[in-house]
């Protein structure tokens, strides 16, 4: 009975609308959860990072092809130059080595340029900048000279856009000594890794997906932050299992994800590490994940030759985890092809989750 006065002069302290609802919640058994997360697309996280960066720190500034008045050609800029104006957020010229230049320059002199190709292809016409002189100009002035610029931009296939449109470059710049490469796939992997990356003092390549700039992403209270920062070179699990390891980067981690969902219906737990880093690559995280399952499959849109999925079976077969493998690690791949045009031939050129399927299943002989 006391406990029944208490609880109704707390419903009357309330009022009578929020009274009636505690009375509700109480007599159903349902007690006060925490607010649910938000839904955050990745366009919407990366132009979280950007204003956060823009605002904390005057040097930053952002420079690119239809960065500023168009709002960006995936309206990642969305709203950014009516808030900062042409000084901080800089349309540029169709000149790709001449504004990567310019950002590089601008690094060497103390300032932070994020960098942004329309698309890591037209990277190529830049490569000399961001690989001679991003790159190596710390090594080279014995420190003296860091070159802290952000190159982004979205990487890897995308749907109908052609060989010269389609190819992943995680495996062209984790190659390259001096630079650090980040490849989120989810919201707060954009938020938090662009934001690192603004505020390191190296180059720092970041690969986005163009595919993956409309897909919303609970974000976290602690993600929303603005103190919020993914540290760089740190893999994630995104799922714990025990039977096979799936190790992936941007887009093919959601493949990844699916496809593990299909087969904890038939008992088998995969384990999804999401790398979030190419370089430097967290290797702790992926041997910790092999001696636990026993088995290895890594999946990536890229080609197989040389590529991340081959870095990492090599240094498997380097490491103490290599004596954990029941089995051989199984890379999946894009195809060692230009992209086709065609959407039939584009989609039997990447990895599907039917092929992650049939990948476990055939390293765990069931």
């Amino acid at each position: 009975m006391a406990a029944a006065a208490g609880a109704l002069r707390r419903l009357v302290r309330c009022g009578p609308q929020q009274g009636l609802g505690r009375l509700l919640q109480l007599r159903r058994g349902i007690h006060g959860t925490a607010p649910a997360a938000a839904q955050v697309t990745v366009r919407d996280a990366l132009n979280q990072a950007l204003d956060e960066e823009l605002e904390r720190d005057e040097t930053v500034f952002l420079l690119g092809e239809e960065v500023a008045q168009y709002d960006g050609a995936y309206k990642v800029s969305r709203g950014l130059w009516k808030k900062y104006g042409d000084k901080r957020i800089i349309d540029t010229p169709i000149s790709e080595m001449g504004f990567t230049g310019i950002a590089v320059g601008a690094a060497m002199a103390g300032l932070r340029p994020i960098c942004e190709f329309m698309t890591f292809n037209f990277s190529m016409q830049a490569i000399d900048q961001v690989i001679n002189s991003a790159a190596k100009t710390l090594y080279m002035s014995a420190g003296i000279v860091p070159v802290p610029v952000v190159f982004r931009g979205p990487n890897g296939a995308s749907a109908g856009v052609g060989a010269q449109h389609s190819q992943c470059f995680a495996a062209w710049y984790g190659h390259c000594p001096g630079l650090k490469v980040v490849s989120p796939w989810s919201s707060e992997d954009a938020k938090g890794l662009l934001k690192a990356s603004v505020r390191d003092d190296n180059p720092v390549v970041m690969l986005e997906n163009e595919l993956m700039y409309g897909v919303p992403f609970e974000m976290s209270e602690e993600a929303q932050s603005k103190d919020f920062l993914v540290p760089i070179g740190k893999a994630k699990i995104e799922r714990q299992g025990t039977h096979v390891t799936l190790v992936s980067h941007s887009r093919s981690v959601g493949h990844c994800l699916e496809a593990a969902a299909v087969l904890v219906k038939e008992g088998v737990e995969c384990e999804v590490v999401n790398l979030r880093t190419i370089r430097p690559m967290d290797v702790e995280s992926i041997e910790a994940s092999v001696v636990k399952t026993n088995h290895l499959i890594t999946v990536e849109g890229g080609w197989p030759q040389f590529g991340v999925g081959a870095e990492i079976c090599a240094r498997i077969m380097e490491g103490p985890a290599f004596n954990y493998l029941d089995a051989p690690a199984v890379r999946l791949t894009g195809a060692d092809v230009p992209m086709p045009y065609a959407k039939i031939l584009e989609d039997n050129c990447l990895p599907q989750v039917k092929d992650i399927i049939f990948a476990v299943k055939k390293i765990l002989n069931i």
